[in-house]
């Protein structure tokens, strides 16, 4: 079986650091499918969620990421995630409540920064969507 080194880290943390058989980036192009000794190749990254089929893993390791760059080598792929967050962390309830005061901040934002951010935390919150509809849509 063939391997690759798999990174994925936000600007808070190191989400994930270990091999993968196949990873499914959501890239701005859509979805990429990545195997080992893939040709290398750069890409953004746009908000859902990033698949990983872990060796001796039965279920694939979801993490929703909200953008950022993606690097392909052919025995090494990195995510330089914006924000990322792992699915057994997330909550619906919680992530529906995330995107409306997003979406709030972006209407009252006073200044560019308020802007950013809100379209940060808009981003942060529809990639978690995604994943949990990715997982919703999938369980057996």
């Amino acid at each position: 079986m063939s391997i690759m080194q798999v990174e994925v880290v936000s600007s808070e943390q190191k989400i994930y650091s270990g091999e993968a058989t196949f990873i499914v980036v959501p890239t701005v192009q859509g979805e990429l499918g990545i195997y080992p000794r893939h040709e290398p190749i750069m890409s953004l990254v746009r908000p859902g969620a990033l698949r990983l089929t872990v060796p001796g893993e039965d279920k694939e390791v979801l993490v929703a990421v909200s953008g950022g760059v993606l690097e392909v080598q052919p025995d090494k792929v990195t995510v330089l995630a914006d924000v990322a967050v792992r699915s057994a962390e997330m909550d619906q309830a919680r992530a529906e409540e995330a995107k409306k005061a997003a979406e709030a901040g972006i209407f009252q934002a006073k200044d560019d920064k308020a802007l950013a951010e809100a379209h940060k935390a808009l981003a942060a919150a529809i990639a978690q969507l995604k994943t949990l509809d990715y997982i919703r849509s999938h369980k057996k």
